[in-house]
């Protein structure tokens, strides 16, 4: 795993942590006793997670959300101000992200191509900045590269349509590509938000360290969790 750390606020910071396979698959379909005893070894604490459907939809997490019953809501972003739980996002290719500002209002995006497209990363920013947000941060989890990722040349029409010509690359055999770190930055960017970490590891070029579903098919899944403590 890779764990960092940033200020938040004046007595609090966020922490972001990247999982890989030491820490063991954490795809929600997992035994749901096994994987609370996975979630629990990452971050001893309740974590909030949802039925990602590469859309735009944002779960809030307010004072008096029973984490239990929000569960498993179909988002692919979630934001709270809470600082007794974790939120996480789950992956095997897509993007995932880290938002934060200094007002404790913290979040976290899953982004494949789709969900960029409709822009998940702005609903996220825009519910944040709802909740008191202000300087919003960003940071990245690994995804798949763009040597890895041919994209077909009418997904990849709109989506340059959209970000502009830098999310247009090749593959490793020089075939049409995405690059989804470019989209990332890009709708970032569009939001005003700065990214202070771009994590630029492939998972489809990492094997030993990373679930593909692309390029391996699998069915396992690592996870970006955001949480923030004194």
């Amino acid at each position: 795993m890779r764990l960092r750390s940033a200020p938040l606020g004046a007595d609090r910071r966020v922490c972001v942590l990247v999982t890989d396979r030491r820490d063991g698959d954490l795809a929600i379909s997992t035994d749901p006793d096994q994987l609370e005893r996975r979630r629990r070894a990452i971050v001893d604490r309740p974590w909030v997670w949802t039925r990602q459907v590469h859309g735009a939809g944002v779960l809030v997490i307010d004072a008096d959300s029973d984490v239990t019953t929000a569960n498993g809501t179909e988002a692919d972003a979630i934001v709270t101000l809470r600082s007794d739980v974790a939120i996480a996002a789950h992956s095997a290719d897509c993007a995932t992200v880290a938002l934060w500002a200094p007002e404790g209002v913290i979040g976290v995006v899953h982004a494949g191509w789709r969900g960029l497209l409709v822009d998940v990363i702005g609903a996220a920013i825009t519910t944040m900045r709802s909740l008191g947000a202000t300087t919003i941060r960003a940071a990245t989890g690994p995804s798949i590269g763009p040597e890895c990722y041919e994209f077909g040349s009418d997904d990849l029409a709109e989506l340059r349509a959209e970000l502009g010509d830098s999310v247009v690359a090749a593959t490793a055999t020089g075939a049409p590509a995405l690059d989804v770190r470019a989209a990332v930055a890009g709708r970032l960017d569009q939001a005003g938000v700065m990214a202070v970490d771009i994590d630029d590891r492939c998972t489809g070029c990492e094997a030993e360290q990373f679930w593909s579903h692309r390029i391996r098919s699998d069915t396992a899944r690592q996870a970006l969790v955001v949480w923030s403590e004194p």
